[in-house]
């Protein structure tokens, strides 16, 4: 099945009974019903797969893949967890397996969305360039965390949610999500903010 999102918005919700009978009936084989579930659901995904990996045509590409893996598997979703549950981890295996294939075939390609400095005079030009120069080396930062620790942070220091929906989303415990965001936070800082000493060690390694 090929599935093509449109732009996603957020236009298209639906009440969570609507949602449970369009789950009922895409699991019973209804291609329309899953069709409406692609509409219902894509402006998160999509949201989620970008946070993830960083540019919009990635996205699209995971959010592709995430719809095509979960047509798949809907007859199989028993609806232990929620949908959009099940949703967030698929879309954070396939963002995990794009970003894999990304940095195989990254080699010295520079990224379409690579911030650009703004050179204009006004205000102040050296600070336009330091914020730049920071949102790159953040954007670095984040590709180089392992996806499992870039999800915790993405779903916590961007979507806000607490370390229980955390685990939830990714079907880990509640203390397994808090030691992810403690490594991924520290990776960041140690690559941002290296303390005397660390940009040594980060060398040797």
């Amino acid at each position: 099945m090929a599935v093509t999102p449109t732009p996603p918005t957020r236009s298209d919700r639906v009440m969570p009974e609507q949602l449970a009978d369009l789950v009922t009936r895409a699991r019973a084989g209804d291609r329309a019903a899953f069709e409406e579930l692609v509409r219902a659901t894509s402006a998160d995904t999509y949201t989620l797969a970008y946070r993830l990996v960083g540019n919009e045509e990635d996205a699209r590409d995971v959010v592709q893949e995430t719809y095509l893996r979960a047509y798949k598997g809907i007859g199989k979703f028993r609806g232990d967890a929620q949908l959009s549950t099940w949703l967030y981890r698929i879309t954070a295996n396939c963002a995990a397996n794009q970003l894999g294939r990304r940095r195989r075939h990254r080699h010295e390609e520079l990224l379409d969305d690579t911030p650009v400095p703004d050179r204009s005079p006004e205000r102040d030009p050296v600070a336009r360039a330091e914020a730049a120069s920071l949102r790159e080396r953040l954007t670095e930062a984040l590709e180089d965390l392992p996806p499992r620790l870039r999800a915790v942070i993405v779903l916590r220091d961007v979507y806000d949610l607490p370390h229980e929906a955390i685990a939830e989303e990714l079907g880990i415990s509640t203390s397994a999500a808090k030691v992810r965001l403690h490594r991924a936070r520290r990776k960041l800082r140690e690559q941002l903010f290296p303390l005397p000493g660390e940009e040594d060690e980060a060398r040797a390694v």
